[in-house]
């Protein structure tokens, strides 16, 4: 079940919105209510640790997301506890009887219990953090056991994380204010000094905004401002958690972009999307306005489209990332010109040089080689199915099985499914269409009929999510008779590849072309290579 379903069932089940905790045993009811049993199981844990804790003279509050995602009212998946009054060494000795325990983050104060249901659960100490040094890795970290709720709540982020509550008893611990700032759906910077320490903090902000539906506060903004130039400095592991954030987990990422753009995380990182409200746009192609809105309509569209067909976090990532970056070239490729006596607005080309632009975004954000290759493909390509669905449907111009064989081999690793999908965002996030009747407009934005042509079509060839097999391997030219494998073998699978696809040779054919009729011998290889290279004209 798609998460957004999941929030929604577990939303409308709770009456509105949630003033306080649930108590203990109507959150594991909860829990098992909606079929998530181990969850339900890792929350009795929760509350088994925490009883030990107290009975050991310590008190053990739940903090952070799993405190403010029930306010949001969203499953809480995350179980984070922060013990007080005792010691580390105490509380590893009560806790290593409820799962495995990693003290891995023990220079944080935190230790981590791995349950046999594949949760963990942090458990830390009250603590501080001072930048001391460059990067994240230089903080100065000092745990107290009997540190005050209040001064340990301050060195969290926002104030919605700065909340605290008892599992055993539902009291809520809230400082701050975060549940004020919840119900009034602000975003607010807990402690201004302190927030200082983590400039990721400045960046962690718009996924914020995107998953829950959040303004910034004013003050908070302006001190974001400041700290985006040291961005540039921060690992870029950490940037791309939170874009990751931002894009999948988001129920309108749009919002959370508007919000990296007014704190000028754009103009400063990334100015290839600064300028896009700029980048004017035809009317009756775009009537919704320039690049940026269409950009931002975009992936609000394929937020929808992942979450539609459930798609899984890594496929998601992949959609999301193309549809933002989707139109990057229009800004320079973007002109107006005369055209039957009309001014008009043309970015002929701008799939192509989007290829650059989108390569440094995704590089300088920190997404891995794969990711990367595989979004650009899909810019590169995003207008492939409308062009090819109006040829066929409107214009009666056959599509081969061969340009869909060459078109798969071309995007690869992406898969057609994937290009499908980006070119369903990229139509349903513009409109309304002033003038619907226009054929080649395929009806409203959010129908996309090309779509659904161009995946039957790709699945009916066997390449909706892979390339093209070989038509001939390794084996094939061994059992023919060829013995010195190597590079010529890979050449010549390739032409052969190419003559399928643009010749509609079969296996056969191309081995009857590798036969000297003459003498009645098979060629050399060489002679294979410029044989199957005349064939296909490329003499």
């Amino acid at each position: 079940m798609a998460i957004d379903q999941e929030n929604r069932e577990w939303q409308e089940s709770a009456n509105g919105e949630i003033k306080e905790m649930l108590k203990p045993e109507e959150m594991i009811k909860r829990f098992r209510e909606f079929g998530y049993e181990e969850y339900a199981e890792a929350y009795e844990k929760v509350l088994e640790i925490s009883q030990a804790i107290k009975e050991a003279g310590g008190e053990a509050l739940l903090v952070g997301g799993s405190v403010r995602d029930m306010f949001f009212n969203k499953i809480p998946k995350d179980f984070d506890l922060e013990v007080y009054k005792l010691e580390a060494p105490e509380i590893a000795k009560i806790i290593e009887k409820f799962g495995k325990v990693s003290e891995v983050g023990k220079a944080f104060g935190i230790i981590k219990v791995f349950l046999p249901n594949g949760i963990d659960i942090d458990v830390s100490l009250p603590r501080t953090d001072s930048k001391a040094g460059e990067g994240h890795k230089g903080f100065d970290v000092k745990t107290d056991p009997n540190m005050s709720i209040k001064d340990a709540a301050s060195r969290r982020d926002f104030t919605m994380n700065s909340m605290a509550s008892n599992p055993l008893t539902g009291e809520l611990h809230d400082p701050f204010k975060g549940l004020q700032d919840i119900e009034n759906r602000i975003l607010r910077v807990t402690d201004f000094e302190k927030f200082q320490d983590d400039p990721v903090r400045a960046e962690r902000a718009p996924q914020f905004v995107g998953r829950f539906g959040l303004e910034i506060e004013k003050r908070s903004l302006e001190l974001m401002k400041t700290m985006v130039p040291e961005l540039k400095e921060e690992p870029k592991s950490r940037i791309i958690e939170e874009w990751k954030k931002l894009l999948i987990k988001s129920d309108k990422p749009s919002l959370g972009l508007i919000a990296a753009k007014s704190i000028g995380i754009f103009k400063e990182l990334h100015p290839e999307f600064d300028d896009l409200t700029k980048v004017p746009q035809e009317k009756e192609w775009h009537p919704e306005g320039d690049v940026w809105m269409h950009t931002l309509m975009s992936v609000d569209e394929a937020t929808k489209l992942c979450r539609e067909y459930d798609l899984e976090e890594e496929t998601t990532l992949i959609i999301m990332l193309s549809s933002l970056c989707h139109d990057l070239g229009k800004k320079s490729t973007t002109e107006t010109i005369e055209k039957d006596g009309e001014m008009r607005i043309t970015s002929h080309g701008h799939e192509q040089a989007g290829e650059e632009p989108t390569k440094k975004f995704l590089s300088d954000i920190g997404v891995d080689g794969l990711t990367r290759g595989k979004v650009v493909n899909l810019v590169t390509n995003h207008l492939v199915p409308s062009m090819w669905f109006i040829d066929s449907t409107i214009r009666n111009q056959e599509v081969s099985k061969g340009a869909f064989n060459r078109l798969a081999k071309k995007i690869h690793p992406a898969t057609m499914r994937e290009l499908a999908l980006t070119g369903a965002a990229d139509h349903r996030g513009r409109g309304p269409f002033s003038n619907p009747e226009n054929p080649e407009q395929l009806m409203m934005p959010e129908n996309f009929p090309a779509g659904k042509w161009f995946v039957d079509k790709a699945r009916e060839y066997g390449v909706e999510k892979s390339k093209p097999a070989d038509l001939i391997g390794g084996k094939d030219l061994f059992a023919f008779g060829f013995k010195n494998s190597g590079p010529a073998w890979g050449e010549i699978i390739g032409l052969a590849n190419d003559l399928r696809d643009d010749k509609d040779f079969t296996k056969d054919m191309i081995f009857q072309s590798l036969i000297d009729n003459e003498k009645a011998n098979i060629i050399d290889e060489k002679t294979a290579l410029d044989k199957l290279k005349s064939l296909l004209g490329k003499e």
